[in-house]
């Protein structure tokens, strides 16, 4: 195997908009195309099972 020890990026089409992945050793990060400010998800989250509370928590911040 390959370690993961600096970002990857890719792009994505989710229901036909453009996002991009970055996978980097933290976590990954998921943006609409040329923005800034998308979901994130740290791999201690995934692990632990905590995920959804993490997504939720960060979903309910941005909405302020």
């Amino acid at each position: 195997m390959t370690p993961l020890d600096k970002s990857l990026k890719r792009e994505v089409r989710i229901d036909e908009a453009p996002y991009v992945l970055t996978i980097d050793p933290t976590g990954l990060k998921l943006v609409p195309k040329g923005k800034r400010k998308g979901l994130e998800l740290r791999w201690t989250d995934l692990v632990s099972g905590d995920a959804a509370l993490a997504t939720a928590l960060q979903a309910s911040l941005e909405t302020r």
